[in-house]
């Protein structure tokens, strides 16, 4: 077992990955900027070093910052949570050539899929079924049009290293290709660093499923069922959850079967979310998230399982503790993302929060950076808590997130609950009736 472990990140996730490593009997260390020097995660851990300013590419992206305070402080490990550099293959290839575990998967994974054409050529070679489009970078307008004329409109335009939903553009016809074109690659660049971006078909209505899998270094790899992760805002989730009321029994176990199979070849150690399109009974590979995933919550819920826990025994070199006949579904469970906005403009809301006080009740849980007092900055995404519900069957999820975030007060800054509970009420939710794009055209 790992003696003690750094975690490289913030907020609530670095929250969560604290209580699993205490649960662990495992010391912890995080690393702060001098923003977050008074938030609960750096009053929790048992030790904390700043690491820098507020800026996240002079703190919480600075590598060498982060290596010398793991030397200082003598860990076993690293975590790297959700976003920041966990999937970033240098940052895990440091780590390791530093004499540190990186919790997460081998460099070479996290390289492959952290680029979208090489993961989904990769994909293609495992076998999975993927969109038509490119297979390389798309140097310009030129080369765009040829493509899009081979596959035919309409299009997606997508950043290479994206994700979060970031640097996508839609395109119905040649007149808005240059445009558009131009338009991804200047936010492919201001996102990720670079302006690469690839063409793939745009498959209309589709819903989005997703497959959390976990292996080990002893050649077992399971997957821990799927989510639903259709309802979402300009492609950014808002609503998930466990397990899909939009498949059926039996297309649930194809994409199962598709998934392992595939990554069963590779040798895939740890955590990690295999992401699909699903329309008219055929799935579509879009990508893998090589970590943890702020849905996550749902899937522990629902087969009352420890996912972090399992993710950092993994990294300790045991077995996966439970085997795929243990993997049954208990309850149905669904989250709502509560972010600090506006919610007329849906600009960030930032400031002091000067009361709070969470909902609680039977099958409701809570992850959250909040405390009456704290403050929500600029300088970070806006998720600011994450509200979870689980019950019998799914209409009593509904109903008690309903009830609970009729509850949840949260004063000093501006949130979507109004928008949350807006979705929750609306019959095609409760119908189960709906799609990625289906949140943007009742708002349109």
């Amino acid at each position: 077992m790992l003696r003690k472990i750094l975690v490289a990140n913030r907020g609530e996730i670095a929250l969560r990955i604290l209580r699993a490593c205490k649960e662990l009997n495992i010391k912890t260390v995080v690393v702060h900027s001098t923003a977050d020097e008074k938030e609960m995660f750096v009053r929790l851990a048992d030790e904390s070093v700043c690491i820098g300013p507020p800026q996240v590419k002079d703190s919480y992206l600075n590598i060498p910052s982060i290596i010398s305070a793991a030397t200082i402080a003598n860990v076993d490990a690293i975590h790297p949570g959700i976003g920041m550099l966990s999937e970033n293959s240098e940052f895990s290839k440091i780590v390791n050539d530093h004499g540190f575990k990186f919790i997460g998967p081998k460099p070479e994974h996290i390289e492959t899929m952290a680029n979208k054409i090489k993961a989904k050529n990769f994909a293609k070679k495992l076998g999975l079924p993927v969109i038509p489009g490119s297979e390389k970078n798309v140097k310009n307008v030129s080369e765009a049009k040829g493509i899009a004329k081979e596959i035919g409109y309409p299009i997606l335009i997508k950043a290479s290293n994206g994700g979060g939903g970031r640097g996508i553009k839609k395109v119905f016809d040649e007149s808005m290709l240059k445009d558009n074109f131009l338009l991804a690659k200047q936010e492919a660049v201001q996102s990720f660093g670079n302006d690469n971006v690839y063409i793939e078909k745009f498959i209309e209505n589709p819903r989005h499923i997703e497959v959390q899998i976990i292996g080990d270094k002893h050649g077992k790899l399971i997957h821990l069922g799927e989510r639903e992760c259709s309802i979402q805002r300009r492609n950014q989730k808002i609503i998930e959850e466990c397990p899909s009321p939009g498949i059926s029994n039996n297309e649930r176990e194809k994409v199962f079967d598709l998934t392992l199979n595939a990554f069963r070849n590779i040798g895939y150690q740890s955590l990690g979310t295999v992401e699909y399109l699903y329309s008219k009974g055929n799935f579509y590979f879009i990508e893998m998230n090589t970590r943890l995933q702020v849905e996550h919550t749902v899937t522990e819920e629902v087969f009352n399982i420890d996912i972090v826990k399992e993710q950092i025994n993994v990294a300790s070199d045991k077995e996966i503790s439970l085997d795929q006949k243990d993997i049954a579904q208990k309850c149905h469970s669904i989250e709502c993302r509560i972010n600090a906005e506006n919610p007329v403009t849906q600009f960030p809301s930032t400031g002091l929060v000067k009361t709070y006080h969470p909902p609680g009740g039977p099958g409701i849980r809570i992850d959250s950076l909040l405390y009456s007092g704290c403050s929500v900055t600029s300088f970070y995404d806006g998720l600011i808590s994450k509200i979870i519900s689980k019950g019998k069957t799914r209409k009593e999820c509904v109903m008690r997130l309903i009830r609970a975030l009729d509850e949840y007060v949260i004063e000093g800054i501006d949130t979507n609950i109004q928008m949350l509970k807006k979705i929750l009420n609306h019959k095609n939710f409760r119908d189960a009736k709906f799609d990625i794009s289906w949140y943007d055209k009742i708002n349109s």
